[in-house]
């Protein structure tokens, strides 16, 4: 059940924020930090403290750790009409969390509060709401996906460059790995990474995984994607075969090691693990390959999306007796200062458009900066999460399978076609 269908029980009630916020909580929900876990918990510390001195208010923080708990709480919250004062929500389920209509609009009166609209770089804006009158999102942090490469071992393979196709880029695994040296390194167990290749590479293909009021994830292009995606493990034998069960920050740690040629679907947020690994001096950011399994370019109607319009929101609830105070955080972390403090502790490139530009000249970010240049945002509906989610559980399913032997073609299909009526389901009920 989505947060579409339940329809919204919440109601506001006078706010009792504002300046006078000593002995007061604001609650804030956050995705929790399993790269950094120690780092974050100082962060959240200095936070605490910046606020309270600044209003008198307590902040108290609550953790998610998968988008079914980040879906879970922002569904019970609706229809509790209790919860976080200020939800910080990966940008993909900022559609879900609009079409709840449990958040605040921000108009004129909201953005002024927060320091301007101007405060943010604009391609930030891009997935806070439907169009430009309608914006639930405040962009906090700005994560587009690239990969990392070890610039030794291409080097030695006679690489002389990053692939920019997805076949490519399997060829060149293939030279890179030998003994136990792998071509790529991926987070197959991750929660949040396999939907991202099946989207990018069926994006470029020119399916579009929702149409309007249709999902399309039967098409030969989601299914092609599925391949290339299991079969670098099931197949090409160019990733560890522990890599079923990685999540992001292992595929990471094991590219740091310096014994793998490609870490695919990473950000900025690596760079301190890869700075302190192995591969020091020895790596850098590349786009991740736009043009789609079994093409040597695009094919017409493909999409050049080098990375889904990623990072962070926050949003209001509308629910909250504390928007005042809720508003005073959100200026707190989107401030110059304190994205600029955020991006050095964890990588996350700033959404204030001050802060970014203090990071122009850093060459190691201009593949990044493209890679946000040819960001495509995902579809604005509030069906998204759970096409997402059904999307992710193709993997989850498939992953038992993987190291046994080659692909089951026919069981993929079948997975598939359980994720379309599950997509289409949602799609159907989405308003």
């Amino acid at each position: 059940m989505t947060a579409l269908a339940l329809g919204v029980a919440a109601c506001g009630g006078d706010d009792e924020g504002g300046a006078g916020g000593a002995g007061k909580t604001l609650n804030v929900l956050i995705a929790a930090n399993t790269q950094y876990p120690d780092e974050f918990q100082a962060w959240q510390k200095d936070i605490s403290e910046k606020f309270k001195a600044a209003t008198g208010a307590e902040v108290k923080f609550e953790t998610f750790a998968t988008a079914n708990d980040e879906l879970t709480k922002i569904q019970t919250s609706v229809v509790s009409g209790s919860g976080p004062d200020v939800y910080a929500v990966g940008t993909t389920f900022t559609p879900t969390a609009y079409s709840t209509g449990a958040f605040v609009k921000m108009g004129d009166e909201q953005w002024q509060k927060i320091g301007g609209k101007d405060k943010f770089n604009p391609a930030t804006l891009g997935i806070s709401g439907p169009d430009d009158q309608n914006q639930v999102g405040i962009p906090w942090v700005s994560r587009p996906f690239v990969m990392a490469y070890n610039t030794e071992l291409l080097q030695a393979a006679g690489i002389d460059q990053p692939a920019t196709t997805w076949d490519e880029l399997t060829a060149q695994a293939k030279q890179l790995t030998k003994g136990d040296q792998y071509g790529l390194a991926i987070a197959y167990k991750d929660n949040f990474d396999p939907w991202k290749f099946v989207w990018g590479m069926s994006t470029q293909a020119g399916n579009p995984l929702i149409d309007g009021k249709t999902a399309k994830l039967q098409d030969p292009a989601v299914q092609k994607a599925y391949q290339t995606y299991f079969g670098w493990l099931a197949n090409d034998k160019v990733v560890d075969p522990a890599s079923v069960g990685w999540t992001n920050p292992q595929a990471l740690a094991a590219f740091a090691k310096g014994k793998t040629g490609y870490f695919l679907l990473t950000t900025t947020t690596a760079t301190n693990s890869l700075d302190s690994g192995a591969v020091k001096g020895k790596w850098k950011f590349a786009l991740l390959p736009t043009v789609p399994p079994g093409a040597t370019s695009r094919p017409a109607g493909g999409v050049e999306a080098a990375s889904i319009l990623s990072g962070d929101n926050l949003l209001v609830a509308d629910y909250s007796k504390n928007k005042d105070l809720a508003f005073e955080y959100v200026k707190l972390v989107t401030d110059q200062e304190a994205q600029l403090d955020y991006y050095q502790k964890f990588g996350n490139l700033p959404a204030n458009a001050a802060a970014l530009q203090t990071l122009a000249s850093d060459q190691k970010l201009e593949p990044v900066t493209e890679a946000a240049k040819k960001s495509v945002a995902t579809p604005f509906t509030g069906a998204w999460a759970d096409v997402q989610l059904a999307l992710t559980n193709v993997a989850v399913q498939t992953l038992p399978e993987l190291t046994k032997g080659p692909l089951n073609t026919g069981q993929l299909d079948s997975r598939i076609a359980d994720a379309q009526k599950a997509a289409q389901s949602s799609l159907d009920r989405a308003k």
